[in-house]
C-alpha cells in the first residue's frame, strides 16, 4: 500500500478540495499519512493570490525532497493552472495538473513512479476554458467544522485578480447536491459547516445558465438536521441582498457572522479595481445587518497599495474603515500578477509604502476586534469547542465569531455550551463564566 500525503496552501476552498481528493486516494487503496511520515507521494495544492504563495510552493517541494528524495511530487491548484511550465522546472517536481485535471489525479497518474535522474515534469494542464465541470468538495479534517464548497470560478474581471484565469468561469453545484453533502457531513458528527467558494453569492449557475439562487440554497440548508451552525465564508456586497440578510437574522442555523470583501474605502480606487459597487452600498449593507443583528460579527477584506492608490486615497479608505461598524479586517498587500489589467495602472505604489499601509490597517483591525469583543462583555453566547489544546487551555468560537478560552476538558470537544462573556484576557481572548445549563448536544 503506497502512502500519500497532502499539503494545502491558500484558502478554505483549497482545503475542501484537498480533503475530497484525499478521500479519492483512500478509496483507491492508498494510505493517507502526514507530510513528515515519509510518504511515497506528495500532493501539493497551491495558491497564487500573492507572490509569497508562489515562494511557499517552492519551499514545500524542497521540504518534500528532504523527507523522501524518492517521493513522487505532484502539484495542483491555482498556481499549477497559471504557471505549469514554471512549476515543471522546479527540481523535484514530477507532475503538474491544471484546474480541469486535478480531480482526475488518481486516475491520470496511475503508477506514481519517479523516473530516475533529472527529467522534465509531466504537465497535464489544459486551457482554463476546459474547466467546466463542477466537483463537490468538503473537508473532513476537523471534526468540529467542515468547509463545504458550493460554487467555483468567477465571472468578475477585477483588475488585480487572477482567479478567473486559475479557476475558470462561475459554476455551481445544485441545491439538492449541496443538501445531500450537508446531510453526509452531519452523519459524521460535525457540528458546523462553513459554506465556501470563489464567489458564493453567484451560486446557481449550472451549464452556463442561472438555475438557482443562493437564497434558495440557504433556505434548504437551514432545514438540515444534525448541523448546529452554518456560516457563510465570504460574500460580495453587491450580491448580499436584503432578503439574504433578513433570512440569516431569522434563521434557525445560520449564524450572525458575515465576511464581506470591500478591498478599498475609496470609490476612485474601487473603480480602478473594477469592483461592482461603490462604498455607499457597502455602508448600506453594514447598516442593514446591524439593524437586524446588533451583535453580528462583520469581517472585511481590504487590499492596500493597489496601483493608483495615492496617499490621499489610502487615508480616505482608512477613515472610511475606521468609522464603519465592523469587527475585523483581512488585509492583503497588493502584488503584481501577470495577465491582469492592474499592472498597467499608474502610479505604482512603492513596496515600502504598501508595507506601511498594511501595518496601519493591521493595527486598526486589532482595535476593531478588541472593541467588538468589549461590546460583548456581560452578554451570553454559545461556544463550539475545538480539539486544540495550548498551555492547558482549549478554545472555540461563538455563533458571532468571538473566540473563547477555557480550561481543557475533553468532554467539551465538539460540543456547544452556553456561556457568559466575563472579560478579555491578556491575549485578547474572551474569558467566560459557565451557565447553569448542561452542555447542549445537537
Amino acid at each position: 500500500m503506497k502512502k500519500v500525503a497532502f499539503y494545502t496552501l491558500g484558502c478554505k476552498l483549497n482545503y475542501s478540495e484537498t480533503s475530497s481528493i484525499g478521500r479519492m486516494f483512500v478509496d483507491k487503496g492508498y494510505e493517507k499519512v502526514e507530510f513528515n511520515q515519509t510518504p511515497d507521494i506528495f500532493i501539493i495544492n497551491t495558491c497564487s493570490v500573492t507572490d509569497n504563495a508562489d515562494k511557499k510552493c517552492r519551499k514545500i517541494v524542497r521540504e518534500a525532497q528532504k523527507i523522501n528524495p524518492d517521493g513522487y511530487v505532484a502539484i495542483i491548484g491555482c498556481y499549477a493552472q497559471l504557471k505549469p511550465k514554471e512549476i515543471s522546472e522546479i527540481p523535484g517536481v514530477d507532475a503538474v495538473l491544471g484546474a480541469a485535471e486535478k480531480f482526475r489525479l488518481v486516475e491520470l497518474i496511475d503508477t506514481f513512479e519517479k523516473e530516475p535522474g533529472n527529467h522534465p515534469a509531466q504537465i497535464l494542464a489544459s486551457h482554463i476554458d476546459d474547466a467546466v465541470d463542477y466537483h463537490t468538495s468538503y473537508s473532513l479534517n476537523d471534526r468540529t467544522r467542515t468547509f463545504l464548497k458550493v460554487q467555483d470560478g468567477c465571472d468578475y474581471p477585477c483588475a488585480y485578480c487572477t482567479i478567473p484565469l486559475a479557476r475558470g468561469k462561475s459554476r455551481s453545484d445544485t441545491v439538492a447536491n449541496v443538501v445531500a453533502a450537508a446531510k453526509d457531513v452531519a452523519s459524521r458528527g460535525v457540528k458546523e459547516i462553513v459554506l465556501t467558494g470563489v464567489n458564493i453569492g453567484d451560486f446557481g449557475i449550472q451549464s452556463g445558465e442561472k438555475k438557482e439562487t443562493f437564497l434558495q440554497l440557504i433556505k434548504e440548508l437551514d432545514e438540515v438536521e444534525g448541523i448546529s451552525r452554518f456560516r457563510i465564508s465570504s460574500i460580495e456586497p453587491n450580491l448580499l441582498t436584503d432578503e439574504i440578510i433578513e433570512f440569516v437574522a431569522a434563521s434557525k442555523r445560520f449564524v450572525p457572522h458575515f465576511h464581506i470583501p470591500l478591498q478599498s474605502g475609496s470609490n476612485k480606487v474601487l473603480s480602478l479595481m473594477r469592483r461592482r459597487y461603490k462604498r455607499e452600498l457597502y455602508t448600506e449593507r453594514v447598516a442593514k445587518i446591524k439593524s437586524l443583528m446588533p451583535d453580528c460579527c462583520i469581517g472585511v477584506d481590504v487590499i492596500v497599495g493597489h496601483p493608483g492608490e495615492t496617499e490621499e486615497l489610502f487615508l480616505e479608505s482608512y477613515q472610511f474603515l475606521n468609522e464603519l461598524d465592523i469587527s475585523y479586517l483581512h488585509v492583503f498587500t497588493y502584488s503584481e500578477r501577470e495577465n491582469t489589467t492592474a499592472i498597467a495602472i499608474k502610479p505604482i505604489v512603492p513596496k515600502s509604502q504598501r508595507a506601511d499601509r498594511s501595518k496601519m490597517l493591521h493595527i486598526l483591525s486589532e482595535k476593531k476586534k478588541r472593541f467588538f469583543y468589549e461590546q460583548q462583555v456581560g452578554k451570553m453566547g454559545t461556544v463550539l469547542f475545538e480539539d486544540e489544546v495550548e498551555n492547558g487551555q482549549m478554545s472555540g468560537f461563538t455563533e458571532n465569531y468571538v473566540r473563547v478560552a477555557v480550561k481543557y476538558d475533553p468532554l467539551l470537544i465538539n460540543e456547544t455550551k452556553k456561556v457568559y462573556y466575563d472579560h478579555l484576557n491578556s491575549e485578547g481572548l474572551m474569558e467566560v463564566t459557565e451557565t447553569e445549563e448542561e452542555i447542549l448536544v445537537h
